[in-house]
């Protein structure tokens, strides 16, 4: 009940994944707290999720608490082939992933892992709650609940319920604020970074970087461009965050005042077609397109195949396009996600909080269920902050409490001046 590229590569993998464990150290602790207490016993589990080391441990650690775990890829690029044979070989899980499998075979696992009857969905852009919602109607009765990782599919979820089309309560891992204050910034700043690089070895230190959005991933993506001496430019469609990175010292301008001076362009926002069809003309002889956000639909790619005479990979995950004008466009990783597509995806300390509130999101709908109704929920604060707390303690950091004092004058009103 597999299918990996290459079952073979399991004990590398076996390596990759302790290798992250170690790193991992809350998840740890809370799959050895499952294992003792088996709080998801007897649930299925369909996760269609990135598979990587880090998600391997996730993954041990639902079955730990005594789930029946099914993954797929929640992207074609982003699976690692060792760690998707170790899942299979080392610890009995159905896992269906291959790196660069076609769109056909994508969904194919999909529906796999679809297959298994779910209780929960485990959703990392909602393309399997899409799918079961579109095409598996006939499973939606059993599903219990689920839980969703990223921006794009919490967007999509919330469209979903405020049309009366969701049919079971999501948790948005994502809204945690140990999820998007460290994975999306920390995580994608330098994972997006370090995917641009193995793609194309270039030099940021005086390149113009123009980065498509300013939220936690944006802002994440400039620090780390601005910190290895680029020249940063944000291009933002909300005042506000517009005029946080003008405060923050970014240039900051339109999408096609942009076109004309970036040499690095790295989308963030989890919409369509940033750069497209009007931009590509502008931009300079040897421009880079890479995507941090989850879908590839930030480079309106259909354009720029139109607009060029030819195309070629001229190095692994860097495909060139020429231009009539003999100018040439660089796209990384087929315009998915660079950190995925081209690198490993964040480091394990940091999805190690991610994954703590996934498992700890998953135990909270399960001990809830008879309250939720079909509509998404944000992790509990409670969650969030045992999160922090537990990942302070395993980097041997200490914090003050309020005194009795303090706590009470917090919640007063009678103190005066």
């Amino acid at each position: 009940m597999h299918d990996v590229a290459d079952i073979g590569l399991a004990d590398v993998g076996a390596r990759k994944i302790e290798w992250a464990d170690r790193q991992m150290p809350v998840l740890a602790g809370i799959r050895e707290r499952f294992a003792a207490q088996r709080p998801l016993e007897g649930w299925r589990i369909s996760a269609c999720l990135h598979v990587t080391a880090e998600t391997a441990n996730l993954v041990r650690t639902l079955a730990a608490g005594g789930a029946e775990v099914v993954l797929c890829s929640s992207n074609p690029l982003s699976t690692q082939d060792d760690v998707a044979a170790s899942l299979v070989a080392n610890h009995s899980i159905p896992t269906y992933a291959i790196k660069g499998e076609d769109r056909e075979t994508y969904y194919r696992h999909i529906g796999t892992a679809l297959d298994q009857r779910p209780h929960v969905t485990m959703d990392d852009g909602a393309d399997l709650v899409t799918a079961l919602h579109t095409q598996r109607t006939e499973l939606l009765e059993g599903v219990a609940g689920g839980t969703e990782e990223t921006t794009t599919g919490v967007i999509r979820m919330r469209a979903m319920a405020s049309q009366g089309k969701l049919r079971y309560p999501i948790v948005a891992v994502n809204e945690a604020l140990t999820k998007h204050l460290f994975d999306n910034r920390y995580g994608t700043g330098q994972s997006a970074i370090d995917g641009i690089l193995r793609a194309t070895n270039v030099l940021f230190a005086g390149k113009n970087v123009v980065v498509g959005g300013y939220g936690w991933v944006g802002r994440g993506i400039a620090s780390r461009a601005d910190g290895l001496g680029a020249n940063v430019t944000v291009v933002e469609v909300d005042p506000i965050r517009a005029l946080e990175a003008a405060m923050d010292g970014y240039r900051v301008m339109t999408a096609r005042d942009a076109a004309a001076v970036g040499e690095i362009f790295i989308s963030a926002t989890g919409n369509l077609n940033v750069w497209g069809g009007d931009h590509f003309p502008l931009m300079r002889d040897g421009a880079i397109l890479a995507n941090a956000g989850h879908f590839n639909d930030e480079f309106e790619l259909g354009a720029l195949e139109a607009q060029a005479t030819s195309s070629r990979e001229i190095r692994p995950f860097t495909r060139e396009y020429c231009m009539a004008d003999g100018r040439r466009i660089y796209l990384l990783a087929d315009g998915r996600l660079v950190n995925l597509g081209a690198a490993e995806g964040h480091p394990s300390i940091v999805m190690d909080m991610s994954f703590a509130n996934q498992a700890l999101g998953l135990e909270w709908l399960r001990a809830n269920l008879a309250s939720l109704e079909p509509r998404v929920y944000g992790i509990p604060d409670e969650i969030d902050r045992e999160v922090a707390r537990l990942k302070l303690e395993s980097m041997a950091i200490r914090i003050d409490r309020m005194t009795p004092e303090q706590l009470a004058y917090s919640q007063s009103w009678e103190s005066g001046t």
